[in-house]
């Protein structure tokens, strides 16, 4: 689901916290990628170039979550309305329970002190 080029200068990251339901489990993969192209995928298309999606599997690792959602997002209020429009679909809490949610912005303390972030 992630197309866009991989410079984004995000203002926030948030990270969700996501359990795939009994519900989604029980649909056939080909109805679960249908589900995903018919309504997860245009509200990313709405939001190309100031929200983006980055979708971790961890089922193989944890058994509290199965997924990890990463979203990026060039500000705040992108980052808002991009949630409206994913509360309004059967994504958020009915297909997949948010167990909790993250936000951050990648090396703050840096910017805020105004030094060059660690790097690796």
């Amino acid at each position: 689901m992630d197309t866009q080029p991989a410079q984004f200068d995000a203002a926030l990251t948030t990270f969700f916290m996501v359990k795939t339901s009994p519900e989604w489990l029980g649909f056939s993969f080909d109805t679960r990628l249908a589900h995903a192209r018919e309504t997860f995928q245009p509200i990313l298309d709405e939001y190309k170039g100031r929200v983006r999606l980055k979708w971790y599997d961890v089922e193989f690792y944890t058994a509290k979550i199965s997924d990890i959602w990463m979203i990026e997002s060039k500000d705040h209020h992108s980052y808002q309305l991009f949630c409206e429009k994913l509360r309004e679909t059967p994504f958020w809490d009915r297909f997949f329970l948010v167990r909790d949610i993250f936000p951050g912005e990648l090396n703050a303390w840096a910017k805020n002190y105004q030094v060059d972030a660690l790097q690796s």
